[in-house]
């Protein structure tokens, strides 16, 4: 008796470490949920009307904010790096150039600046926002630690690692898996293809001379009926800049209908409908669709655990980088 008293203590304190420890593991490395509680109580809240006023008006912002929120944490880690005006910084890029949402950011740091100057970064409200915008589509919530600071430098040229529409599916694994992401969270996280729209031009390629083993020559994965209907809409000598639907028949909700059209060959991107032909992801997929025989999963809910991990990826905390006053340019 007297042996267990004396070790209790100690014992006590070691179980309070590996509690905290694993606290910290779910919480993310540096940013916790709740992180400016009493700093700028109302940060969430700002974040998300800011969100609901501009999805009002242009619902092309939800997917257009998953994206970025993607695109940042995949250059140099979520660190709003994306947000940065310039000559030459990542906004100036192809995949970045173009995306909706860039003002909602803007809008929501002005008003959060109104009410706490200097305390929430844009890499938070940046990944505040995402959360919402899911929402707004019908998707489910997820607690989103915070306590991201915002980084100083972005340049165009590392905007080449960001996971591309004719990478293979080995090259994805590879470019998920040096961020610290698993085959399940590409494949969950492709799955935010469920609400958008991709330009001709990343996919056209497909649909004209890409086989000689099928009739129409376009990619042999895809559904011939679908073919016709996407050169109806992406001509060969047409505008390359028009946009069409990711998840064709459910563009702006988000839900598991990506999943069976990439099922039905109606994947629009070639390296989404991979995620079909290749049997190392096939398997989430169906596992998403709830397919016999195998461990169902909640796309919604896994969803948001990916997201939780991808915007982890080399954030900023502590002293490291800064808090802007304007998401547009470095303090």
């Amino acid at each position: 008796m007297g042996s267990f008293i004396i070790h209790t203590p100690t014992f006590l304190f070691l179980l309070l470490i590996a509690m905290a420890a694993a606290a910290a593991l779910v919480q993310g490395q540096g940013t916790r949920v709740g992180f400016y509680s009493s700093t700028c109580p109302q940060a969430e809240s700002i974040v998300q009307k800011t969100v609901i006023s501009h999805f009002q008006s242009n619902p092309a912002i939800a997917p257009g904010l998953l994206r970025m929120h993607f695109h940042d944490c995949f250059v140099r880690g979520c660190d709003a790096s994306i947000l940065i005006n310039g000559s030459s910084t990542e906004k100036t890029t192809g995949p970045n150039r173009l995306l909706n949402g860039y003002d909602v950011i803007d809008d929501a740091k002005t008003r959060l600046e109104a009410a706490c100057p200097g305390v929430v970064s844009c890499a938070d409200i940046l990944a505040l926002a995402t959360r919402d915008s899911v929402v707004l589509t019908k998707g489910l919530t997820w607690k989103v630690p915070t306590g991201r600071r915002d980084g100083r430098v972005s340049l165009a040229s590392e905007v080449n690692n960001l996971p591309g529409p004719r990478d293979s599916i080995d090259v994805q694994k590879q470019k998920f898996a040096d961020k610290g992401l698993n085959d399940q969270d590409l494949v969950t996280l492709v799955g935010g293809h469920t609400i958008g729209t991709s330009a001709c031009q990343l996919f056209r390629y497909r649909l004209y001379n890409f086989s000689t083993t099928t009739a129409n020559g376009a990619d042999p994965s895809m559904d011939a009926s679908f073919v016709t209907q996407l050169q109806a809409l992406c001509p060969a000598d047409g505008d390359a800049s028009r946009r069409i639907a990711l998840d064709t028949g459910s563009q702006n909700t988000f839900d598991t209908s990506f999943f069976t059209n990439l099922k039905n060959g109606r994947g629009v991107l070639e390296s989404d409908q991979k995620l079909w032909t290749d049997a190392s992801t096939k398997t989430f997929v169906q596992r998403f669709l709830g397919v016999r025989g195998l461990l169902g999963l909640n796309f919604n809910l896994e969803f948001g655990r990916s997201m939780v991990k991808m915007s982890n990826i080399g954030i900023k905390t502590g002293t490291d980088g800064e808090i802007r006053r304007v998401c547009t340019a470095i303090n």
